[in-house]
Parts: C-alpha cells; structure tokens; sequence
C-alpha cells in the first residue's frame, strides 16, 4: 500500500497547516506522507509550538515553508486550511484533489495571553476533529 500524499495549505505556514500536518503524521503514521506549506513563510508561532506540546506532540521541529517547493510535486489530497490561501492558491496540475477547511487564524485574536492561548487550543482541537471525521 503506498501512503497517501497530503500538502496543508495556509497562508504563513505558522500555526494552522503546521498543526494538521502534525496530527496527520502522528494519526495516520505510515498511511500518510505530509507536508504544510503557506503562501509566505514566517516561522512557527510559539503558541502553536506551545499548544501543541500540550497534547504531547511536539512541533518545534517543524520548519515553515513557502509551497513555492510543492507546486510541480504530485500530491494525492491539498487542503487548504484558511481561507485566504485558498484564494491565493495556485491551480495544482499534480493534485488528485482539493478541499478547503475554513479554521479561524488564531494569532489574529488580540487580548492578554490566556485569552490568545485559548483560541489556538479551539482551533487545534477543530482541526484534530475534522482530521478524524475526513481523513483517519
């Protein structure tokens, strides 16, 4: 059985692609070959990082990339996880198919850390559910 390409699209790369590509790895080990890219690259949100150590996976690892690297790769299934990149996505004359998860850009949300914290841990646990329901 050969594993099922999948390319996460968003718009920096920082907080949102970055966390499905993480749960697609680590859920679906072996059935999944995964990447993330975003329209610009600004490098992993400490938040993110922060959430995601706190259900034990841990990202920091992880490097944000500009999907310039992926455009002429086949890829199976391309998400696009925001709903600026799926405007700014290019076409894929490689990908077997496209969806578009709309998930609300946490680093956008203003107040004081707690209040910050918590909307990257809604938007982690959303894409941890649609990740399951759509994909494992």
């Amino acid at each position: 059985m050969t594993a099922k390409r999948v390319l996460f699209l968003c718009t920096h790369n920082s907080a949102r692609s970055q966390m499905a590509e993480a749960f697609l790895r680590e859920f679906g080990a072996g059935r999944f070959e995964v990447e993330s890219a975003g329209t610009e690259a600004r490098g992993l949100n400490p938040l993110a990082v922060q959430a995601m150590a706190e259900i034990g996976i841990d990202i920091s690892l992880q490097e944000s990339k500009t999907l310039d690297r992926y455009v002429d790769q086949p890829f199976d299934l391309i998400i696009t996880v925001c709903d600026e990149a799926n405007e700014a996505c290019p076409y894929f004359p490689n990908a077997k198919e496209r969806r578009h998860w709309s998930f609300p850009d946490p680093s956008a949300v203003r107040g004081d850390d707690v209040t910050r914290f918590a909307a990257f841990r809604v938007v982690r646990d959303a894409i941890r559910e649609r990740i399951d329901r759509e994909l494992l």
